[in-house]
């Protein structure tokens, strides 16, 4: 029979607490995240049209509300329905606010072990909104950055189908059948909106909120123009697709040519940190015969806060917005 020692219990022990934690919030994320397909969304809409449903009512299906509401005007909760929606994400704010309190709670009994409850609260807090919040906004930022690089293939495809005699509506489908995501899915979200009845300029402007970048605010101003005026949509979306990647040609170069100011800036900050932790680790009492002093917090304080300032400062100056 094996014998197991007290920690290899506790080790056992904690991987249980883990697995069956781990476990149930699975089962809820499946329960709660369930979506319909596209073929149960579709019968959904034509059994709207059927019913005699407005196309405004229809549209309601396509168009997330969070959406349509200017910043200002948006709660917290719209505010993370539409990060989700421009991160490219289908689940909804309730498991995403579901997961964050059982983050919260993990973090908060496992610094409860360690630091005081108040503060374990205020740190378990912190860490579980502000972790999800960076991943998102880089999730979002990274297909920006994707849909960015795939938007003047996208305007080069449609302007050749609008040269031979295709509608709009079909060089879309053109657009959101041949490209990859996230491209492809937008556009497919475009071609939904123009056969439900809704027109092409508010397709894009729409299009052009769900990305959030400068790029898609130019195409959906460009459509919007040539909607209300008339003109060569073939000719502008070629000029606009060339001016999209000489911007893209632009900032490689800058990136280039600052990359040596950048990487300057990132030593320059965590030079210091590095330092401290080399001299606290190998020499312990070269700070902590110091530390019992009265001033000791008063500079400790002052020595943080102008490398935040430094480093603050430097990565002002090495970023460029174009």
């Amino acid at each position: 029979m094996i014998d197991l020692q007290p920690n290899t219990l506790n080790i056992l022990l904690y991987i249980s607490i883990f697995l069956g934690v781990l476990l149930a919030y699975e089962g809820v994320a499946q329960f709660l995240l369930r979506g319909e397909s596209s073929s149960e969304a579709r019968n959904r809409r034509m059994k709207m049209i059927q019913g005699g449903a407005s196309t405004d009512e229809v549209l309601q299906l396509l168009r997330d509300p969070a959406m349509m509401v200017s910043g200002e005007r948006l709660g917290l909760i719209a505010r993370l329905r539409r990060l989700l929606a421009q991160a490219g994400l289908t689940i909804g704010p309730v498991p995403v606010l579901f997961a964050i309190a059982l983050f919260a709670a993990v973090i908060f009994v496992a610094a409860s072990r360690f630091i005081s409850p108040g503060l374990a609260l205020v740190l378990s807090i912190t860490v579980a909104v502000a972790f999800p919040v960076i991943v998102l906004v880089a999730i979002k930022d990274a297909r920006a950055e994707k849909l960015t690089k795939q938007l003047p293939d996208a305007l080069d495809l449609m302007a050749r189908g609008l040269k031979v005699g295709h509608p709009v509506a079909v060089t879309v489908g053109n657009v959101a059948t041949d490209l990859p995501d996230p491209i492809g899915s937008e556009f497919g979200v475009i071609q939904d909106q123009i056969n439900y009845g809704d027109d092409v300029a508010t397709a894009f402007r729409d299009f052009a909120k769900r990305v959030g970048t400068e790029d898609a605010n130019y195409l959906a101003v460009s459509i919007g123009i040539q909607h209300g005026t008339g003109g060569n949509l073939a000719r502008i979306l070629n000029i606009l697709s060339q001016v999209i990647r000489d911007r893209q040609t632009m900032q490689k170069k800058i990136k280039a040519i600052s990359a040596e100011g950048r990487l300057s800036s990132l030593i320059l900050t965590f030079l210091p940190v590095f330092i401290f932790l080399s001299i606290h680790l190998t020499t312990p009492s070269f700070y902590g015969d110091i530390q019992s002093d009265p001033l000791f917090p008063y500079f400790a304080g002052a020595i943080i806060g102008l490398t935040v300032i430094q480093g603050l400062i430097l990565r002002r100056l090495v970023s460029f917005k174009f």
